[in-house]
């Protein structure tokens, strides 16, 4: 009776020990943990090409030529793509923010008779929008898009050493996990308590969410942001490299995807009398939106990833808030946790805390 006591007394100091140097280390990791996991993230995605460079040459070199592969696709069009967002997203925010943006779609308004009309039809609900509620509307809209966009490309142009810094960190932890993320991966599963086909099970469900988010969501939204942008500048609209972006961003959420840009523009033409226009936008809206999410999409990432549409959404709108433009990815990481630990909970656990099940 007495070893078993001593037992347990060194057993929770080894316990309470231990706590502590992890909280620790998590206290010294916790300024990194952004770029650790975008590292992680993006580890996944590249370590097919890793593995194909391996067989041919040596894990030293595989994983130098994998980072190279990286900085060449990811950092060279960030810092292109920052630049011109920056001018572009300002643009947009003193439209906004000043008279320029509001005379004219004021002007646009009052020269068109569609909002007397749809104020006919409103009446018999006791509704009426007028010019000026519309164009504060529209006008608060490009505001606050703009001043987001700009703050986010701000946020690196002002600290490109920071940038620097933390995109060769992040190739640093991507080089090294490259060559002992399996090793990394196979402690994780030794030290935790859960049994290891639910660690593994934990584990794959986040390396595919980051494939279905980085794969399927940022092709898609590759493809979606740099359509509208050349249909943009090919009708003469401003700023397409802006609302391209906007557009690539947007092509993440389901449910509104990029007709929350191509709807309104189409609407916008409609009102300056390019009919035509304002019907090829709506066309083109329902073809490049409905062929990437149900043709291109479900291709790429098939039935790996099964989260409900309405907690995407909001896990990326929550991500967005919390975490700015990397919250595309964070948000719904932490969705897939709490999935996933769900799932596992009605598998192994409900019964254990059901009393009906005694």
């Amino acid at each position: 009776m007495r070893d078993r006591t001593s037992r347990n007394i060194i057993l929770w100091f080894f316990l309470a020990l231990f706590m502590v140097s992890a909280f620790l280390l998590g206290w010294l990791i916790w300024p990194f943990i952004s770029v650790i996991i975008l590292a992680a993230v993006v580890t996944g995605i590249f370590k097919p090409v890793y593995s194909f460079l391996n067989r041919k040459i040596n894990s030293l070199f595989a994983s130098l030529l994998t980072c190279f592969l990286v900085f060449l696709i990811l950092f060279i069009p960030t810092v292109f793509f920052v630049g011109i967002l920056a001018k572009e997203a300002h643009g947009l925010y003193l439209m906004g923010k000043g008279a320029v943006f509001s005379d004219q779609i004021k002007t646009i308004l009052e020269s068109s008779r569609i909002l007397e009309k749809a104020n006919l039809i409103l009446s018999n609900f006791n509704i009426e929008i007028t010019v000026e509620q519309l164009n504060n509307g529209v006008s608060e809209l490009g505001k606050v898009v703009g001043f987001f966009l700009y703050q986010q490309a701000q946020s690196i142009a002002s600290n490109v050493f920071k940038f620097f810094i933390d995109f060769f960190f992040m190739l640093l932890v991507i080089y090294y996990l490259l060559i002992d993320g399996d090793r990394l991966v196979s402690f994780i599963i030794d030290l935790s308590p859960l049994p290891s086909e639910q660690d593994e099970k934990l584990i794959k469900k986040f390396k595919d969410m980051a494939g279905a988010i980085l794969i399927g969501n940022g092709l898609g939204g590759l493809i979606q942001g740099t359509a509208g942008g050349i249909v943009f500048s090919l009708f003469g609209l401003k700023s397409p490299f802006l609302w391209g972006v906007i557009m690539g961003l947007l092509a993440f959420l389901p449910i509104i995807g990029i007709g929350v840009v191509l709807i309104p523009a189409a609407i916008y033409l409609i009102l300056k009398g390019r009919i035509a226009a304002g019907i090829f936008f709506v066309v083109f809206y329902i073809i490049l939106s409905g062929g990437i999410e149900y043709l291109l999409k479900p291709k790429l990432v098939g039935q790996r990833v099964k989260m409900h549409t309405l907690l995407v959404f909001f896990s990326i709108i929550g991500g967005l808030k919390l975490f700015g433009i990397l919250g595309i990815i964070y948000g719904p990481l932490v969705a897939t946790a709490f999935i996933t630990l769900t799932d596992i909970y009605y598998a192994s656990y409900q019964e254990l805390v059901d009393p009906a099940c005694d």
